[in-house]
């Protein structure tokens, strides 16, 4: 029986953070994962911008709430559901998560979660684990379930070669250079025909 893993930013949402930078004027929350390979380095540097700038919880909310899935995303989503069980492996965070899963349909997701002040200020996070998405496929796998995963960034790369199958979607191309060996698609009915083939092949 096989488990779907997929990234959420990038692959079925816009990246908040860049969303967020957009919205503010501050080049530097354009970083992403896609960016930095370190994931601790990343937040860190983004937590000192949000200080320096006095912005809290309630201001990346507000950009959230405009978000939507990717034109296609949720057809695709619907789709794959029928045809195995998903779940979405994410480093974002159950207070940014929410709005977005309604507007996908109420998948299961696996994220993290923002330590926030009293005043509404973001003071830091509390990962799952650290390499979540990775020992999440592991757990799944230790308990008899083959999975096939799909990403965007370095942090996606532990889950997709732990995976039976693994694919880049919408990848950047210097990731997609350095990882010639892992199929990659930029459409959402090539990566819903690479994963149904490998569905097939159980």
């Amino acid at each position: 029986m096989y488990v779907t893993c997929l990234d959420l930013e990038g692959v079925l949402v816009p990246e908040i953070w860049i969303a967020f930078a957009e919205k503010t004027g501050i080049k530097e929350l354009r970083l992403t994962t896609r960016d930095i390979s370190d994931y601790d380095v990343l937040m860190h540097k983004r937590l000192d911008i949000l200080k320096e700038h006095k912005l809290g919880l309630s201001a990346i909310q507000d950009v959230i709430a405009q978000i939507d899935p990717m034109p296609g995303a949720k057809d695709f989503l619907d789709e794959l559901r029928t045809r195995c069980q998903v779940i979405i492996l994410s480093d974002t965070f159950t207070q940014f998560s929410l709005p977005l899963m309604k507007k996908l349909g109420m998948p299961l997701i696996f994220c993290n979660e923002l330590i926030v002040d009293s005043d509404g200020m973001i003071s830091g996070y509390k990962l799952r684990q650290q390499n979540g998405k990775y020992h999440a496929v592991c757990a799944l796998q230790s308990i008899g379930f083959d999975t096939i995963a799909a990403g965007d960034s370095f942090n996606d790369l532990a889950m997709i070669k732990q995976s039976r199958k693994g694919f880049l979607f919408r990848a950047p191309e210097h990731i997609i250079a350095e990882n010639p060996a892992i199929p990659a698609f930029s459409e959402y009915g090539d990566l819903l025909k690479a994963i149904s083939e490998t569905l097939a092949q159980a």
